[in-house]
């Protein structure tokens, strides 16, 4: 990615709901209130965390050692969907596994603001996060982004796929998957909608209608894997062309150092950019610490791990402006970043996330027609995705 990233989409206007605090509880709080406030709770639970993600290993490490907290790491594989019906199973906020906090999909955000789920919460650096990425009232705002990729595994697939329409080629049968089921899942909604604005010329209105019949054509084409793939697949020759973020994908090739041999392609057209959005849960057991974790993550510190895991922080074009991206950080990144360029990327808004994901979800059955199973359950070893909780299912990712 390169820094001339433009956020071409719009937050929506205010949505009607029951405010849940006033809004002036939604400022930053001084750290050191706020640091003793969350220390007293002791503890955090975020969801959805893949350690693998992202960086959110060091991330969650890097918190828990420099406050003294403890952080409950739930369901780390769960869909952004997951997260919101997580939180309302746990209404009363005082389940273990109720979460204090969630990293969801840009459409989501609105909809779980809308749902009374939410609270809001300005953090201190608040001024320097894009208008364009985040709620007005603090119930939610955008903290990375990345652009879907094909990720393959060169052991397999000899001739590298360079766009969408590639795919429907006869060399690619059985070959080809989503990271993810696309009922639940933001990143496989994500893909399907990648591959109808590539079909649809750009068009964003046909795009997602137009991607359903585009995974329709490669069931048909006998080319589409029914299995929410991950890099376990991926490297296991399950599902040897992945439809996945950049990031993840680049994470995948540092950690699998070439064994197998993997390549990273964005396709050449239909490059679709996709911001997620941290919130804290209206119900919350652990507010304080909640609001420590968002200072954190929104930090100079935060951001720049964030970055280190090869996505875009929301804060990078300020960050890059007052020179606070290492040298060497910038050089591990794929592209040259002191260029203006960013794939020519089309960052869909809330509103067209929100109709694609109506689409997309209450479409498949009907025009795809496959269910996406879960991968089988990871079987603990010393590859590079043992990172990840060998004893859950593995990943079907956010």
């Amino acid at each position: 990615m390169k820094p001339g990233w433009k956020l071409r989409y719009a937050v929506l206007p205010s949505l009607a709901l029951a405010m849940l605090a006033p809004a002036e509880m939604a400022v930053a709080e001084p750290m050191d209130r706020l640091v003793v406030a969350a220390q007293k709770e002791g503890q955090l639970s975020v969801i959805a965390l893949p350690r693998d993600w992202c960086g959110y290993g060091a991330m969650i490490d890097s918190f828990k050692s420099k406050y003294g907290l403890t952080v409950n790491e739930l369901r780390p594989n769960a869909p952004s969907a997951d997260q919101l019906k997580a939180i309302n199973a746990n209404l009363s906020g005082s389940s273990l596994e109720a979460p204090d906090v969630i990293d969801v999909g840009l459409s989501f955000g609105p909809s779980a603001k809308k749902d009374g789920l939410l609270q809001p919460y300005k953090v201190s650096t608040w001024s320097t996060i894009p208008d364009t990425a985040k709620d007005a009232d603090g119930y939610w705002y955008g903290d990375y982004y990345g652009v879907l990729a094909f990720e393959i595994n060169a052991d397999i697939v000899k001739k590298v796929p360079v766009d969408w329409s590639d795919l429907l080629a006869p060399e690619y049968s059985n070959l080809v998957a989503l990271a993810g089921d696309p009922h639940r899942s933001n990143q496989a909604i994500q893909g399907v909608f990648a591959a109808g604005l590539s079909t649809a010329n750009g068009s964003a209105d046909r795009a997602a209608d137009q991607g359903l019949k585009f995974l329709a054509d490669l069931h048909r084409m006998g080319n589409l894997v029914p299995v929410a793939g991950n890099a376990d697949t991926l490297a296991k020759g399950a599902t040897p062309i992945l439809i996945r973020w950049d990031y993840l994908a680049l994470g995948d090739r540092d950690r699998f150092e070439g064994n197998p041999n993997l390549e990273i392609v964005v396709p050449r057209t239909g490059v679709v950019a996709g911001v997620y959005v941290q919130a804290i849960s209206a119900f919350a057991p652990h507010p304080n610490a909640a609001k420590l974790w968002m200072e954190y993550l929104y930090s100079d510190e935060g951001q720049l791990t964030w970055l280190n895991g090869y996505c875009h922080p929301i804060r990078f074009k300020d960050l890059m402006i007052n020179k606070k991206v290492p040298v060497k950080l910038l050089q591990k990144l794929p592209q040259d970043e002191s260029d203006t360029g960013d794939y020519n990327a089309f960052f869909p808004n809330v509103e067209q996330q929100e109709k694609a994901k109506e689409i997309i979800t209450n479409g498949w059955d009907d025009v795809v027609g496959v269910k996406v199973k879960s991968p089988p359950p990871v079987v603990p070893s010393n590859t590079p995705m043992s990172l990840n909780d060998t004893t859950r299912q593995a990943p079907v990712l956010p």
